[in-house]
């Protein structure tokens, strides 16, 4: 057990941030888009998630270097007598927000509230079993047969007050996909190092050092208060950097990174993410339902154009949806076809499309690195081969609920894997759509062989079968050509260069770890 888990946490250099007090202060914090939601289980969304790490604690969390770390958990372990179950020590006098103690009875609400209806989370926990206290610190959680990728799926699954839930009518997380809303949407109640102050959706969200934080002394916690702007505009988000505005931004356009580099008093801290960029397609109606368009479609992509010419060489192609942190990956998978707009156009005549088709690209503007232009660069693309695309681009509070509510027949989607593991790809994308599986897969994609596999990763201790699992449902997702990849994200955070902040791969700032000069 301890091997297997091992080797799915450390794939990147584990270290805390080491320095002495220097200065306490605002953070004026910007980025593309905005926290989709407050309620902590409503959304897998990394921005949001982002937002939420400042306010809510899990049991485990990542470091700065994306180290598995304890959080208010502070042991955990699978019995040795019975390894369907992990067994977790809380951490000592935490409370809330509010003063409210936190304990176990609040772990086993937060894990059930993630795992019914409308929670966005319940992927991670689909082997979970029970829920249960050994005391009022001591948790344990039964999974269905031993799962050692448990500790990997709780490092963004957010502990809520069980007693402010009842209180405020929150005791079931709202269905973002169904436009609902209730109290937590823009409320809150964490443990986190920051308590919310106000929020304005998209304009500004202004956050409070947490006086009663239980990591003081444990991170440097200098940061007293954090003004987080969403700032859609790539111009205006570089602009208020320069002018002084603002003193970090996450995403720094491509175009952009000579300019703030070469600024005095700012820089730029850059690191490869644990983020791949792709297109999606329906697998199961219209052209696209052929694997021969789809495979046209998919050597139509001239991903090093896109490279060099929308992302100033600031980011790594690829042929799989899987970036390199993850367990599964492998040098074959990675490599991409050649683009190949003659075999594209036969592979259109072989499938009876020679004379192309219609097709609408929905495409997020405020997510990704350069997300619009990559898909105005498709949509270029698909017209040598006939394709006819017409490009619909939304902010991605409109785009999200769209894509997930199966409308969308080609579409552009990125995907993070915070296990560090292919299982969570797979449980997410490949997964037959289920209550409790598939919830990202609007493709129509559904193979119960594969499924049946999906499922055994959750139980499978033996490293060589369960890595030969992983490569047969890989082999099944690309020979189906189920996805269209395009490249892994770089990430570029511009910053005052009095700012001591490492660039996380999961591109979530934890800013109690921030240091000043």
């Amino acid at each position: 057990m301890k091997s297997l888990t091992t080797r799915l946490v450390v794939g990147v250099a584990a270290g805390f941030f080491v320095s002495t007090l220097a200065s306490a202060e605002t953070i004026r914090w910007a980025r593309a888009g905005d926290s989709l939601t407050m309620d902590p289980h409503a959304q897998n969304e990394g921005p949001t998630h982002a937002l939420a790490h400042q306010i809510y604690d899990s049991l485990l969390q990542r470091d700065m270097s994306g180290a598995i770390i304890p959080s208010l958990a502070t042991e955990w372990a699978a019995l040795p007598d019975n390894p369907n179950v992990w067994r977790f020590q809380l951490r000592q006098g935490v409370t809330y927000h509010d003063g409210a103690a936190f304990d176990s009875e609040d772990v086993i609400f937060s894990i059930n509230r993630a795992m019914a209806d409308g929670s966005d989370m319940k992927e991670l926990l689909s082997s979970v079993k029970e829920v249960r206290a050994v005391d009022s610190h001591t948790v344990d959680i039964e999974t269905h047969g031993a799962n050692p990728l448990l500790v990997n799926n709780l490092t963004n699954m957010f502990m809520m007050d069980k007693g402010w839930a009842e209180a405020n009518d929150v005791m079931t997380p709202h269905d973002v996909a169904k436009g609902e809303t209730n109290f937590a949407t823009m409320h809150t109640n964490g443990t986190g190092a920051f308590k919310l102050v106000s929020r304005s959706i998209d304009e500004k969200t202004v956050l409070t050092a947490n006086p009663d934080y239980w990591g003081k002394g444990l991170y440097p916690s200098q940061v007293t208060e954090i003004v987080y702007t969403p700032i859609q505009s790539s111009a205006t988000r570089v602009a208020a950097l320069l002018s002084g505005e603002v003193d970090i931004i996450q995403d720094v356009p491509v175009q952009d990174l000579g300019r703030v580099g070469s600024t005095a008093g700012l820089k730029v801290g850059t690191a490869a993410q644990n983020r791949v960029i792709f297109f999606g397609v329906d697998n199961a109606d219209g052209p696209t339902a052929d694997l021969r368009v789809r495979q046209a479609m998919n050597i139509a992509i001239n991903r090093e154009a896109i490279k060099k010419v929308v992302m100033r060489e600031q980011s790594d192609p690829t042929g799989v949806i899987m970036p390199p942190f993850v367990n599964g990956w492998t040098t074959a998978l990675n490599e991409y076809p050649a683009h190949d707009l003659d075999a594209a156009k036969a592979l259109m005549a072989d499938a009876g499309y020679a004379d192309g088709f219609d097709i609408t690209l929905n495409c997020p503007n405020d997510r990704y690195i350069n997300d619009e232009a990559i898909c105005q660069a498709a949509v270029g693309m698909m017209g040598q081969i006939g394709i006819n695309v017409t490009l619909d681009a939304k902010p991605k509070a409109q785009h999200f609920p769209f894509i997930k509510g199966g409308d969308s027949d080609f579409y552009m989607l990125g995907w993070g894997v915070p296990t560090f593991d292919s299982h969570y790809i797979f449980n997410f994308l490949a997964h037959t759509r289920t209550g409790d599986r598939g919830s990202w897969n609007p493709t129509g994609y559904s193979d119960p062989a594969v499924d049946n596999m999906i499922v055994s990763l959750e139980s499978e201790t033996d490293l060589a079968t369960r890595d030969a699992t992983i490569g047969k449902i890989w082999d099944a997702i690309q020979t189906q050509q189920l996805y269209l990849p395009i490249h892994n994200q770089v990430l570029n955070w511009g910053m005052k260069d009095s700012i001591n902040f490492a660039v996380q791969p999961e591109d979530q700032p934890h800013f109690q770890f921030l240091t000043f000069n």
